[in-house]
């Protein structure tokens, strides 16, 4: 009997477990998408990158976040300063600068930081259900800053979002 309950006690805290973000590369969310539509969620990281890894160590691990990604995105994580070939919209993207004696510290950005509009590190890239950009959103975010975005883009509330140029009458121009 003690056997049994010490058994069923280490099943049931596996299961408790902290739950993870479903990662994968660009490639295979594409390929997802044609089945199953879901928006792409990016994380664009560099190994140097100390808010990039604050995200993994404390944004990636909260359970609502976590849920939330899996459940409205495929998530996908790429080194926007790697040397992984990537094929996206029908054409290939690589990082030629790439050194490999760089690959632990700051190396040439990947040429796909470019096309999603990645200037720093970290920036998450959201991409809707037909894999085209929709935001980069610069900077480490908590928990409750990233929701925000998640829930924006998912429930496509960004569609209502305008932009009004300020206009200043001439008449108050000295």
């Amino acid at each position: 009997m003690k056997t049994f309950f010490i058994a069923f006690t280490m099943l049931f805290a596996l299961n408790l477990t902290a739950q993870e973000i479903n990662w994968m590369s660009l490639e295979e969310a594409l390929e997802a998408q044609k089945t199953s539509p879901k928006k792409i969620f990016i994380d664009a990281y560099t190994v140097w990158c100390g808010p990039c890894k604050m995200l993994d160590r404390n944004t990636f691990k909260n359970e609502d976040v976590v849920e939330y990604i899996n459940k409205n995105y495929y998530a996908v994580k790429f080194n926007a300063q790697g040397d992984e070939e990537v094929t996206y919209k029908g054409k290939k993207y690589s990082n030629p600068s790439y050194d490999p004696a760089k690959a632990k510290t700051r190396n040439a950005n990947h040429q796909l930081s470019r096309v999603f509009g990645i200037r720093a590190f970290p920036t998450l890239v959201f991409l809707d259900e037909d894999a085209n950009l929709l935001a980069p959103i610069v900077g480490y975010k908590d928990a409750q800053g990233l929701e925000l975005y998640l829930k924006m883009f998912a429930q496509n509330d960004h569609k209502a979002v305008s932009y009004t140029h300020l206009t200043l009458p001439t008449s108050d121009l000295v």
